[in-house]
């Protein structure tokens, strides 16, 4: 044992020994197992239950009516490693180091020049599911992770199990076998990975068909990342079903800087991405009913960041549409961090109730702690809130603002950025230019009114409290870059 998992134990340990352990929740009745379902780049409107009208989603959509529904729920990043790391620490991204998916984007010539990264979630972060491990949990990870290489994997920061996390943000070897994945082994040749990853998931719960002690079971797709990759047999279905929809054949585009942000949801092998997804969420949600374990399990269910809309104009495309938000993956605006999220408190959460507080990803480390009645904290999570009285009565949470920093450029065409949402208001500061944006949300979800010029006072306000909370986490900023050459950026007007 090195110094640093030394330090993890122990900090842990006193941290839970102080309040009731695992023997008095059970006595309470408290003990609940945890199943947490993440998906890849899933838009806010990918879902039947949150609009969409091609997509088919009927495992989501039952889960949305037993659960309840976030309206405003929002990843830490719109990129997937950073969002990740809020999950697993309850901590914003600029506090962790991981600002930019690992390994990160280097464009040619830029403007700026982006900070430093970390390309691992530090061992000496005690992540909830170590928390949850030392209070006897048995702990489950299948699919994609991140957040390190080697020495930073599932099993080094909390998982007693894990099957297919390793250090790749896409699946290396694409969604069907063989897989060219160090922690997954191969299956039949044309097994479809998303089907595996649930098939795994099922034989863990028969593992814990006794209910000797409870769980915590993260299944975290590797699904609808790219490549867009689809069962034939969804494919077929939803050229079909397009055929019988003229009105969606056709592509539109919006222009969104040097970038087109596609208007429709229209694609087949996305779609049946999708639905794929949606059976392997109900397989697992099945076997919790088959088992008995319904009323004792908790359920979430989330995206990383927005879904992939918004691609440079040579490209003329893009697997889904998240309007109405503007852009999507990899953009400040709310296409690139607004989230689907339903959460299922068996006997606390409402069926079919819908929560427009806003939400972020940070919050699901107290909240899980405080479901089971582990004590809080603070010093951990210390940018998440416990968002169980929104569970069980739905009330106001006391916060000021939800903050995001975004410094990297973008394979989307994103420069580097940061936002904060102060109520309903929205401001984006672009920092090659040092332009800001602001929105009041409540009135123009979509983003298309710019109301800086009419509103110094408030702008300065946010810009204020935005610089603050910068400084506060330790937010690292990009500076000009002595060698750029606009006459050499594909980007600018020659």
């Amino acid at each position: 044992m090195n110094r640093r998992q030394f330090l993890k134990i122990t900090a842990v340990s006193v941290g839970v020994s102080c309040l009731p352990g695992l023997s008095s929740l059970a006595k309470s009745g408290r003990k609940h197992n945890i199943v947490f379902f993440l998906v890849d780049d899933l838009g806010w409107t990918d879902l039947g239950c949150y609009g969409s009208s091609f997509y088919e989603t009927p495992n989501m959509d039952r889960l949305a009516a037993e659960g309840m529904r976030f309206t405003d729920a929002y990843a830490a990043c719109p990129v997937c490693s950073p969002t990740r790391a809020s999950i697993m620490t309850g901590k914003y991204p600029t506090r962790v180091g991981i600002t930019d998916w690992i390994q990160g984007m280097r464009k040619q010539n830029p403007k700026l020049i982006t900070p430093e990264d970390r390309h691992e979630l530090s061992l000496e972060e005690i992540t909830f599911p170590e928390v949850l491990k030392r209070n006897g949990y048995t702990t489950f990870f299948a699919g994609k992770w991140h957040l390190g290489s080697e020495g930073y994997y599932p099993e080094d920061q909390g998982f007693d199990i894990n099957i297919g996390g390793h250090d790749k943000g896409s699946p290396p070897g694409g969604y069907f076998s063989p897989y060219n994945n160090p922690k997954l082994s191969d299956g039949p040749k044309g097994e479809y990975l998303t089907d595996r990853l649930a098939e795994e998931s099922v034989r863990f719960l028969e593992t814990r068909k006794d209910q000797s002690n409870p769980f915590l079971l993260y299944l975290s797709f590797y699904t609808v990342h790219t490549p867009i990759q689809a069962k034939q047999e969804h494919i077929d279905k939803y050229k079909a079903k397009l055929e019988s929809l003229p009105g969606l054949k056709e592509n539109l585009f919006r222009p969104e800087r040097v970038s087109l942000t596609k208007l429709k949801q229209n694609e087949p092998s996305y779609a049946g991405m999708v639905e794929s997804m949606d059976t392997a969420v109900g397989k697992v949600l099945d076997k919790i009913r088959q088992l008995g374990m319904d009323q004792n399990t908790i359920i979430f269910f989330m995206s990383d960041n927005g879904g992939l809309s918004t691609l440079p104009k040579r490209r003329r495309w893009a697997p889904t549409s998240n309007v109405p938000l503007r852009t999507g993956k990899g953009w400040c605006y709310e296409g690139g961090i607004r989230e689907p999220m339903i959460v299922k408190w068996p006997d606390v959460t409402q069926p079919g109730s819908v929560c427009s507080v806003p939400v972020i990803s940070t919050d699901f480390y107290p909240t899980i702690l405080e479901m089971v009645g582990l004590p809080l904290l603070p010093e951990q999570h210390r940018d998440g809130m416990s968002l169980v009285p929104l569970l069980k009565s739905g009330c106001v949470l006391d916060r000021q603002a939800i903050y995001w920093h975004y410094p990297h450029y973008h394979g989307s065409g994103h420069r580097p950025s940061g936002a904060i949402r102060a109520g309903d208001w929205k401001l984006i500061e672009f920092f090659e230019d040092n332009t800001v944006e602001l929105y009041n949300l409540r009135r123009d979800l979509s983003e298309q009114h710019n109301l800086a010029a009419a509103l110094p006072d408030k702008v300065d306000g946010l810009k204020r409290m935005l610089n603050d909370w910068r400084k506060a986490t330790g937010a690292r900023m990009p500076r000009p870059n002595p060698d750029y050459d606009p006459s050499k950026d594909p980007d600018v007007e020659q």
